[in-house]
């Protein structure tokens, strides 16, 4: 018995069925954002804020080992203040400012400029398919649209991972910068809030917790779509065959 053309649209459909939601497991199962990232990515100009970077180990068969994040230093931040990470040394670096600024507490002609995170033994690094997050508290946040960090980071294989090109256009560059966005703020209220800076990092946290667990859920959905792809695909062949032999 010969093949149909209805024997042949099912096996076509049931293929394309199989390549799209190959396709769409591909593309949801890889990382949404593997470079060196700043949470939360919008804050107040003139406010304080807790910032997070949050650092993913690219490397297949390598550790990152060490961090390096450098301060603007066109719009210096007066006041950096850094969370202490567990198995992480902490290293900051100050620099003259090329010009003074003015604070509450009077003229500021040096800042922190550089600060340098580095595991202290093997077991604190960050190991392939691992992230971690190096959180500081900032402020008062200078008056200017954004404010971008170049990060190092530094593997153990000795690779170094350069983040630091800034965004220019509409394309993300290779290797960008954590960049923060700087808003105008209304006027009202006390920017040294810990309250506010708490919901602030709350909200961040939550929101990757969310985004997170919707990477998850297309991921699922993939699979799912992909079994039932490759058993309609089967069901094709077999019904084929029954009719071939028939």
């Amino acid at each position: 018995m010969t093949v149909t053309t209805g024997h042949r649209r099912l096996l076509v459909r049931a293929a394309a069925v199989v390549f799209a939601t190959g396709v769409a497991v591909l593309g949801f199962a890889g990382p949404a954002s593997a470079h060196v990232t700043v949470n939360p990515s919008e804050a107040t100009q003139g406010g304080y804020a807790a910032l997070t970077f949050r650092v993913p180990n690219e490397e297949a068969a390598a550790s990152t080992t060490k961090l390096e994040v450098v301060l603007p230093s066109d719009n210096p931040i007066a006041s950096v203040s850094v969370k202490p990470v567990p198995g992480w040394k902490i290293e900051t670096t100050t620099s003259k400012l090329p010009k003074p600024i003015t604070t509450d507490d009077g003229q500021l002609t040096e800042a922190i400029s550089k600060i340098t995170w580095t595991a202290t033994a093997p077991a604190n690094a960050i190991a392939p398919n691992q992230f971690q997050e190096f959180s500081i508290s900032v402020g008062p946040l200078p008056e200017t649209d954004k404010l971008v960090f170049k990060v190092l980071q530094t593997y153990s294989n000795g690779e170094v991972a350069r983040w630091i090109e800034e965004q220019t256009g509409s394309e993300e560059p290779k290797n960008p910068a954590p960049t923060l966005t700087l808003t105008k703020g209304s006027g009202d209220g006390d920017h040294h809030d810990a309250a506010k800076t708490d919901t602030s990092e709350a909200a961040s946290a939550s929101s990757t917790s969310g985004s997170e667990s919707g990477n998850g859920l297309a991921i699922g959905l993939g699979v799912a779509g992909l079994v039932a792809g490759v058993a309609g695909l089967i069901a094709g062949l077999l019904a084929l065959r029954r009719s071939t032999a028939s």
